[in-house]
């Protein structure tokens, strides 16, 4: 059943899009001809995103369209006629074709694109996906693998997170850990998809790195809320990685050595100009590399594998199929004589296939995605049992493209079914073991307005429910976007659910282990509503500046309950939460020089009902601030092209974490008749202040690499690279364990350097 409290406006919104869906076909040309089809590149046979496809007569434009991330672009309502069809894009050479349009065509026409050798002027018909920090709408950032490059990083390759964490609102505990916290979500509210496939821990215990290796990437679409209709089951944010199909013409590869990691890549044609091959390797190997460099252990260990196959079935359809493997192991305190070292493991794996097609006869494009994902993780001492969590899911997913006169009508259905089993020794509900089967089917729908009033509007409805639970939900959600020569105005609304939780102790100033479980409360399952304003400015087409506000109230959050006892803890207590902000992203670009700056201001505010507040506190309700709420985060950037020399400077700041201050310890026991009180050395008790009442050091760090590329005959290149990690060697703090006080700093002063070899 659907939830009985939804009001009367959530089917009132239901029924006007519903309307919209049938009503805007119908409303155009039904005699009114359509063209579909992919750009790729002829040197590589790679589908190329952004391509500027448009109609002309007598060079006046009439139609026009941008080709997405598979390349694919389509023209619909196209009138009776002759036209002339080109495609641009800055790099290539303009392609050109006549075409005859008649009554009711749907026509299928790929565009391969050669490279010029002279840049060329371009026409720019607008589209939402846009590069660039400053290139903002309504909480979405479209990254590219350019983009990554610019930041200093000590893999001489890059890595999407080290981009990532300069993006205003994106909080992280620091260079360890793998946590992400997206404008006051925490990592467990994050959906992360690689291909269609979900990933549930997709960045590795080393802060400098992720699961997606810029070798694989072909963009990403970050949405820090207000995120569409096509994305759920996540409360926070959304990072939707596409990776390249690989190589259809020639075979290619690259090897990297550094202190910190080494990898190879590999791809190639297995049918030429119809399937291809991708796969990419890295591993660690920072105990013998970085480690010794600066003379201090660096308990961590890392691994990940990702192989693509992709394939043009036809002229009209297309199939690939992914597979993704990480393996992460590391201490987060190394032991002492005293205290036993607290290692942390997991393990991924996804896989998935993704078919898409344009059926000949009905003016659609279908996406089909089938996948499954696994996640396992440990934490625990040194000799002591550790405690576990797995959680296991098969994913799969249609959606459904129809194009018309007044844009697009997006509709798709889904069903997962997921496991999750954790022990966690007695820590956790009083239970040793516990086992859950959950299953999630839905639909949404999304219809789309093209220059409604000069907006273009995407609004959507989400229906989620969960037939395992009896339960479901609605979720209405608007983008509005307008764009105009030299800026543009952003709104976005939406209503998201998460059904399944994390568990995570935030009382301790790190948290890297989390439980995964199903919410307690069928019926009142965590629930966020985001609110985003946004606007952006060009200035002489070089400098873009960005302001955007947000909001998001939380409801229905399971958190630890507060008591004596640090970590994990015997119950859940419910809390709710509100956050605000704002972020600020400047971006100057010229040939051989790009500057950024991003701030980020924001507040995060718990509040949470537990009945044992009344005997800590003296009252029932706590307002606390969480331990990921960072209020300031600055982040320049600064790129030079010295033509045989790229240098690249990175510098961030963030104001102090809060954490729970510890006032002293006591000692208690149950007193029955079978304790003695002379040898029975009872429990060890913490006596905190008030919840989040301290705050942290604040984090401050430079980092400067310097790259030099050799190019030799036959398509063979040297690259490498010289740098700095934290190169005022700043004392930044990643661990606190108010309880035993045992203090981790974050990575020292490193020096490091790296060697990558590509070919073609």
């Amino acid at each position: 059943m659907i939830r009985r409290d939804v009001s009367l406006k959530f089917w009132v919104f239901l029924a006007v899009w519903l309307g919209l869906l049938i009503v805007s076909p119908s409303l155009s040309n039904a005699q009114q001809s359509l063209i579909r089809g992919t750009v790729v590149a002829l040197s590589d046979g790679e589908s190329l995103q952004g391509v500027n496809v448009a109609l002309y007569q007598q060079n006046v434009l009439k139609l026009g369209s941008v080709s997405g991330a598979d390349g694919v672009y389509a023209i619909p309502s196209i009138p009776v006629g002759v036209y002339e069809l080109r495609a641009t894009f800055v790099g290539f050479m303009t392609y050109s074709d006549t075409l005859r349009i008649g009554t009711a065509d749907r026509i299928i026409i790929n565009i391969t694109l050669e490279v010029s050798e002279t840049e060329l002027g371009e026409v720019v018909v607008e589209g939402e996906d846009q590069g660039g920090a400053a290139r903002v709408l309504a909480g979405q950032t479209t990254i590219t693998p350019a983009d990554i490059e610019l930041i200093p990083s000590p893999d001489i390759s890059g890595d999407l997170v080290n981009y990532l964490t300069t993006l205003p609102g994106v909080v992280t505990l620091g260079d360890r850990g793998g946590q992400l916290f997206i404008r006051g979500g925490e990592p467990w509210q994050n959906l992360v998809l690689l291909d269609g496939m979900w990933v549930y821990q997709p960045f590795h215990i080393l802060g400098f790195f992720s699961s997606f290796p810029t070798e694989i990437l072909k963009s990403v679409d970050v949405y820090a809320g207000g995120y569409t209709s096509q994305y759920g089951g996540r409360i926070s944010s959304v990072i939707d990685v596409k990776s390249r199909n690989g190589d259809k013409k020639s075979y290619a590869g690259s090897g990297s050595v550094t202190p910190f990691v080494s990898g190879i890549s590999f791809e190639g044609p297995i049918a030429r100009d119809i399937v291809s091959f991708l796969i990419s390797y890295r591993t660690s190997v920072m105990d013998k590399g970085a480690s010794r460099i600066i003379d201090d252990e660096l308990p961590f260990r890392f691994d990940d594998l990702f192989v693509k196959t992709h394939a043009f079935l036809s002229k009209n359809s297309q199939l690939s199929v992914s597979l993704l493997k990480t393996h992460d192991r590391g201490s987060i305190f190394e032991g002492n004589d005293l205290e036993p070292a607290e290692n942390v493991e997991w393990k991924n794996a996804s896989a998935g296939a993704r078919y898409l097609v344009f059926p000949r006869a009905f003016p659609v494009m279908a996406e089909f995605l089938v996948s499954g994902s696994r996640l396992k993780s440990s934490i625990g001492s040194t000799g002591q049992s550790p405690s576990r969590s797995s959680l296991a899911s098969a994913n799969t997913n249609i959606n459904i493209t129809h194009y018309n006169s007044f844009g697009e009508v997006r509709w798709g259905v889904f069903a997962r079914s997921l496991k999750l089993e954790s022990n966690l020794l007695g820590q956790f509900q009083n239970t040793y073991h516990r086992l859950e089967y959950l299953t999630e089917v839905g639909i949404y729908i999304e219809p789309e307005l093209k220059d409604f009033y000069g907006w273009d509007l995407r609004g959507g409805l989400r229906i989620h429910s969960f037939p395992s639970k009896d339960s479901g939900f609605l979720e209405p959600r608007i983008r509005a976007i307008k764009l105009r020569e030299k800026d543009e105005f952003t709104i976005a609304l939406g209503s998201f659910h998460q059904e399944i939780v994390g568990l995570t102790d935030r009382r301790d100033a790190s948290g890297v282990f989390t439980a995964w479980t199903s919410s307690p409360n069928d019926n009142n399952v965590p629930e966020a509503l985001h609110a985003i304003l946004g606007y952006r400015r060009t200035f002489g087409g070089r400098f873009d500046v960005s302001v955007e506000v947000y909001a998001k109230k939380l409801n229905n959050l399971f958190i630890p309950e507060w008591t004596s006892y640090p970590r994990f803890t015997t119950s859940l207590q419910p809390a709710d939460g509100n956050v605000i902000g704002s972020d600020v992203r400047m971006e100057y670009k010229r040939e051989k020089f790009t500057g950024l700056i991003t701030y980020g201001l924001s507040s995060v505010e718990y509040t949470a009902q537990q009945k044992s507040l009344g005997l800590w506190y003296g009252e029932d309700e706590l307002r606390f601030r969480p331990a990921h709420d960072r209020r300031h985060q600055l982040n320049a950037v600064t790129a030079f092209d010295f033509g045989s020399f790229d240098l690249n400077i990175r510098w961030q700041f963030g104001s102090g974490l809060p954490f729970s201050r510890a006032l002293g310890f006591d000692g208690f026991m149950v007193v029955d008749g079978n304790t003695d009180v002379f040898s029975d050395p009872g429990s060890r008790r913490v006596i905190y202040e008030r919840p989040f009442n301290g705050v942290l050091p604040t984090y401050h760090r430079l980092d400067v690499t310097l790259q030099k590329k050799f190019s030799f005959p036959n398509g063979v290149s040297l690259s490498g690279l010289v740098g700095v990690i934290n190169a005022y060697d700043r004392n930044n703090l990643f661990y606190l364990d108010v309880f035993t006080l045992r203090r981790v700093d974050q990575l020292p002063f490193v020096p490091t350097f790296g060697l990558k070899m590509d070919f073609e």
